[in-house]
């Protein structure tokens, strides 16, 4: 069944913030679930062209606020396809053991594994003492303003947010289950600005020139560790991206210096610490500085329930444990952990994802599949543990 509703998936061109009926075309296939001792409840939102779709099943009669909450998350909406693909990026093409097309990797993959892996936990044994979700966006690959952040919010005063989640993002990097995403870290973009005063280069004591003003103090920011990172992430190095100044001709210094940076932070470092380490490095030089954190660091520990059932599966389906990482960019995880829920992530390779020729291997989404199935079980079963 994944394969199917993969290709199905990918077969739309979902392209942010565009859902093109693949909420129906899932509404569909949790409705022909057939256990008479189970009920859902579906919330559906639709804000500025986003649209999102949260799936709940619960046993029949239950007091739903008071049952453990497992949810699989994740984003039907892809990037841009871009030029020159191999196969027409949204025709799902199978070739040598691969399903190419944009979306393959990130994420209709992990969506089909979850889904598929549900109907099948559902129909063969129905829910008693827990509860399964699923929640979906239009907007991950956007601005995410109206996408996970919104439903959650809406959750929380339903009082449905999950206690644990797992978003099927491409994680892993040889073949899936190599990697576990148990956090990530945080964001911080900075613009800084050093101020001068322009003037002719014949009379340099006239000017005064940023770029001199830099000078040595440069190596102190570029590229430096702003902390020492601690066993799950690694130090937050200052990254500058962008450096500019004057109006490019020879004889004219400029009036201010511009520089872009960002901060991949752990919970170590926040704008308070990066803004004192920057005072410190400029000191007396005229400048100005702005920060803004566009996203938190977070961390679900690996000796939680979630961390080691999921990671126990992993071993008994590919022979070794995976790798606890909290690498890579943002991702909607971030706004589980902002509201308490245990979160981590757990997909097929990402190596061709936002790619031209995107493609996901076969054996890689019926692992994934079958490692859902099986942990699956083990929630039904031990569900109090997982609060």
């Amino acid at each position: 069944m994944p394969l199917a509703l993969l290709k199905d998936l990918v077969k739309l061109p979902s392209i942010t913030p565009q859902e093109c009926g693949i909420y129906t075309m899932i509404k569909e296939k949790f409705s022909q679930i057939q256990t008479p001792l189970l009920e859902s409840l579906v919330i559906e939102q639709e804000n500025n062209g986003v649209k999102n779709l949260f799936y709940l099943f619960y046993p029949k009669g239950a007091d739903i606020g008071a049952l453990p909450h497992l949810c699989f998350a994740g984003h039907i909406d892809v990037v841009p396809t871009g030029e020159n693909w191999q196969y027409e990026p949204f025709s799902a093409k199978e070739v040598d053991g691969y399903i190419y097309g944009r979306g393959t990797q990130d994420m209709k993959s992990g969506v089909s594994a979850f889904v598929s892996a549900i109907c099948q936990s559902l129909e063969s044994q129905s829910l008693e003492n827990c509860m399964l979700s699923i929640l979906l966006t239009s907007d991950e690959e956007g601005d995410g303003i109206y996408g996970t952040k919104i439903m959650l919010e809406t959750l929380q005063k339903r009082h449905l947010l999950p206690h644990c989640c797992i978003v099927a993002e491409p994680t892993s990097t040889h073949h899936t289950g190599d990697t576990i995403k148990i956090g990530r870290r945080g964001s911080i973009n900075g613009t800084l600005i050093i101020e001068g005063k322009q003037g002719h280069v014949a009379y340099p004591q006239k000017c005064l020139n940023p770029i001199e003003l830099l000078g040595s103090k440069l190596g102190l920011l570029a590229g430096v560790n702003l902390d020492n990172g601690n066993s799950y992430f690694e130090p937050s190095k200052l990254v500058i991206t962008d450096i500019r100044g004057g109006m490019e001709v020879v004889n004219v210094t400029p009036q201010n210096l511009k520089i872009m940076f960002n901060v991949r932070n752990s919970p170590l470092s926040n704008e308070d610490s990066i803004r004192n380490y920057i005072e410190g490095v400029l000191d007396t030089l005229p400048y100005t500085l702005t920060l803004k954190t566009s996203s938190l660091p977070f961390i679900t520990e690996s000796n939680t329930e979630l961390v080691k059932s999921l990671n126990a599966v992993i071993e008994t389906k590919v022979g070794k444990k995976a790798e606890l990482s909290t690498s890579g960019g943002t991702s909607d995880a971030r706004f589980f952990s902002a509201f308490g829920v245990k979160v981590v992530e757990l997909g097929v390779p990402n190596d061709r994802i936002h790619a031209i020729n995107e493609r996901v291997k076969i054996d890689d989404i019926l692992i994934l599949h079958d490692i859902f199935i099986d942990f699956l079980a083990i929630f039904k079963k031990s569900a109090r543990k997982f609060v």
